[in-house]
């Protein structure tokens, strides 16, 4: 059986990826090739030593087993490609540095991008294509939606819930909620940069500062 692995999206999200994908095979003693997937591509050219092509050309590539991380940081980009995959029957390719900590009774979806020094600790659920950038925590008892996306250094503290598609910014910190009454993320929500969360947020809405606020459309 011949595999290929891809990554899909070849700009900074990508190319940040790609060595721990890397390792990862290096790890796991799987001699396969990476390969970046870029729609932009007419025709296939290198990218930091790796093959890169266009997702035409990784479909009609002859490896039996294909897998892909989709490297995309807009969560409504990697839906749509993580539809496509399934449709193509190519699976979702869960990726995770060598340093990463996961502790009991963790359930990840396939498709996540766990940077490294990401710790998952115990009792957590977490759905589809989650992006846990550098130094990430997420704390017991959370639940995580589908297409979430954390950047660097993001505080997720126990008992939250956070739905899908929500956005939390570099340093933000997610107070703990209990586990009667969890803090919630609502779908679509932005949470800033460096943001101190005391409250659920709702759908949709932005919020940033200390403690964080519902940012108002002028």
């Amino acid at each position: 059986m011949s595999e290929l692995f891809g990554i899909y999206g070849a700009s900074g999200c990508g190319r940040s990826l790609m060595p721990v994908a890397r390792a990862q095979l290096k790890r796991l003693g799987n001699p396969a090739e990476i390969v970046f997937i870029d729609d932009s591509l007419v025709a296939e050219t290198i990218i930091n030593s790796h093959r890169a092509m266009n997702y035409a050309a990784f479909k009609a590539h002859p490896a039996t087993q294909k897998k892909v991380l989709i490297a995309i940081a807009n969560s409504q980009v990697r839906e749509k490609i993580a539809i496509k995959l399934e449709q193509d029957a190519i699976e979702r390719w869960t990726v995770q540095a060598d340093n990463v900590v996961l502790m009991d009774e963790v359930e990840i979806s396939p498709g996540a991008a766990l940077s490294p020094f990401v710790t998952i600790t115990s009792n957590i659920k977490i759905g589809k294509c989650f992006h846990a950038n550098l130094y990430s925590y997420v704390e017991h008892d959370c639940v995580i939606g589908d297409y979430v996306t954390f950047a660097p250094g993001v505080k997720c503290n126990g008992n939250i819930h956070i739905q899908d598609h929500a956005y939390i910014g570099a340093g933000a910190v997610i107070k703990q909620g209990t586990p009667d009454k969890p803090l919630v993320i609502g779908k679509g929500a932005v949470v800033g940069m460096g943001a101190v969360v005391t409250k659920s947020v709702p759908p949709g809405v932005t919020v940033v500062g200390s403690p964080a606020r519902i940012l108002e459309k002028k």
